[in-house]
């Protein structure tokens, strides 16, 4: 299972900007609150990293602590 991380981390796996990703994560609203996530969070729960990355095909690297030294353009 992924690790929580930040919506801004996966709005740059997606290749979206924060902005269209915020705006694909009201159309999942219900979904996310059901799953106990406030949509104004800044960090996803991995339960929701897993569905966002399945609903929303991004490919999740393996190893995540990388992400921390990838710069993203």
């Amino acid at each position: 299972m992924p690790k929580a991380m930040y919506k801004s981390e996966l709005a740059r796996l997606a290749g979206v900007s924060d902005s269209t990703f915020y705006r694909y994560l009201k159309t999942r609203r219900s979904i996310l609150e059901e799953m106990g996530v406030n949509l104004h969070a800044k960090i996803l729960p991995p339960k929701a990293v897993k569905y966002v990355s399945e609903d929303y095909c991004i490919d999740l690297p393996e190893d995540i602590e990388r992400l921390k030294h990838i710069k993203f353009i």
